[in-house]
């Protein structure tokens, strides 16, 4: 049976909303609700928000040219910048866990075929970031 995930209780939904917030109300305060993973949220929230530049870089390399970073579906771009985050700065998590929790998480907020896209991306650049860092 097919565990049924709560998106209160996942902790990369809660990290989506936080940013989604704070990247589209910048005067909204980041409130960190109480979750057994609270320490993880916040460090993954503030950490994005922190390294957006880098983030937005390595977004950058691997769009197509026909595709433009600020064309992208805005929790779209949420998500791949958080995922981007943890494999950039968390390597002892492993990047195919990080992809399926997140690709988890966006279940909540975009439809299938973004979904397959984002899989797709993250496994890419999981592949690149990986290999720079070795």
């Amino acid at each position: 049976m097919k565990p049924i995930y709560s998106p209160k209780n996942n902790p990369r939904v809660i990290i989506i909303q936080l940013l989604y917030g704070k990247y589209y109300n910048s005067d909204q305060k980041i409130l960190i609700p109480k979750h057994r993973f609270k320490k993880f949220i916040k460090d993954i929230v503030y950490g994005t928000i922190e390294r957006d530049e880098i983030i937005n870089g390595e977004i950058q390399k691997y769009l197509t040219e026909d595709l433009n970073i600020k064309k992208l579906d805005k929790v779209f771009l949420i998500i791949l910048k958080s995922a981007i985050f943890e494999l950039l700065y968390k390597p002892s998590r492993s990047s195919k866990i990080i992809i399926k929790e997140y690709l988890n998480a966006s279940n909540f907020f975009v439809e299938d075929s973004k979904t397959k896209y984002l899989n797709a991306l993250l496994d890419k650049i999981s592949k690149n970031l990986r290999l720079q860092n070795e």
